[in-house]
């Protein structure tokens, strides 16, 4: 396999998760960089969830995916991308397999402040921060909103992070992605670029998506001769 040679610097903070009671897996990501939902991130339900950040090279990606889709471990997938890497010490990657494993590293030439932190199903990590504190309120509210869905969870996380400090330049994109394991396409991906604060758009976002989440998940691809339109949908849900 050639290896993989320096890509784009990223400055990120990042949650990563699997549900333990609906088996979803999903990503709460934001960066001053624009693009980041694209750009980082690869999920496949069966397998697992990924990111690759820092200065991110999205050819790392399918090389770990593949691995998690064998089978194996996040800490074997984690160790695939390192070795085809000639990079790795620049690189923070974190992943949670399908089992709820996980494994991250943050490179010692990525970017202060960097680090990261795991817990049962989850990775939150960051570079370029303010500070070990965006990384541990990220950790600390997913581990508190155990209740919630996971989207839900994945939200708070990287608000408490952006509210904790976040990047010092602040950030311009950001992104909610989660898969259920239904389906191969994404129960939900929403995505803000281009914007002065992207994680509060994307709260915006998703009150609007949520509420059509089963109408754009079940109805329309599964049952489409019984499916109302938008605007039927919406009025039944305020009544």
């Amino acid at each position: 396999m050639d290896e993989i040679r320096l890509g784009v610097e990223r400055h990120t903070f990042t949650i990563l998760a699997k549900c333990p009671r609906t088996g979803a897996l999903g990503i709460a990501i934001a960066t001053y960089s624009l693009g980041v939902g694209g750009y980082c991130p690869a999920i496949n339900p069966q397998a697992g969830v990924l990111a690759s950040q820092a200065f991110a090279d999205p050819r790392l990606r399918p090389i770990g995916m593949k691995i998690l889709e064998s089978g194996s471990s996040a800490e074997q997938a984690l160790k695939g991308m390192q070795d085809a890497d000639s990079y790795a010490d620049y690189r923070q990657i974190g992943i949670v397999d399908a089992k709820g494993g996980v494994a991250a590293y943050t490179g010692p030439k990525a970017r202060d402040w960097a680090g990261h932190e795991t817990g049962v199903g989850y990775v939150a990590m960051g570079n370029v921060m303010v500070g070990p504190k965006v990384v541990d309120a990220m950790a600390r509210t997913f581990e508190a909103k155990e209740t919630e869905d996971l989207e839900e969870r994945l939200l708070l996380s990287i608000e408490a992070g952006r509210d904790a400090g976040g990047q010092p330049e602040g950030q311009r994109s950001a992104a909610l992605i989660v898969y259920r394991l239904e389906e191969s396409y994404p129960w939900m991906d929403l995505r803000v670029d281009a914007h002065d604060e992207p994680v509060g758009e994307l709260r915006r976002v998703y009150g609007l998506y949520q509420p059509m989440a089963d109408y754009y998940y079940y109805l329309r691809p599964q049952d489409p001769a019984n499916t109302p339109t938008q605007q039927e949908w919406v009025a039944k849900l305020s009544i």
